[in-house]
């Protein structure tokens, strides 16, 4: 039997075995963290600068920091998910801002 004909019997193994490859990497919740000191108007910045969130849904955001103590500020891979929280950490204690943000497993 020729090999392009061979090819078409085992066809379902072959998805089967990329299926199994191509497992989403896990992705992370970037949190912002309310505190007494970070402005309202620094965290919409944040937002809207560094998780590229429209002006209404950063304002939406900050709401819940402030009103829950927390907010999600958007979930991604580790790597951008660390990156994001560094970016934050620089911008925040550049600006003397105490704002905390974290990563946690979704």
């Amino acid at each position: 039997m020729p090999a392009w004909e061979d090819e078409g019997q085992h066809e379902g193994e072959l998805s089967t075995e990329r299926k199994q490859q191509l497992k989403k990497p896990p992705l992370f919740k970037v949190l912002l963290h309310n505190d007494d000191f970070t402005t309202m108007e620094f965290v919409v910045f944040v937002l809207v600068s560094i998780f590229h969130k429209p002006e209404q849904e950063a304002v939406k955001i900050m709401l819940d920091v402030h009103q829950q103590g927390i907010g999600i500020a958007g979930v991604y891979t580790y790597e951008v998910a660390e990156a994001k929280v560094n970016k934050v950490t620089q911008i925040a204690q550049a600006n003397e801002y105490p704002l905390l943000c974290t990563v946690e497993q979704e």
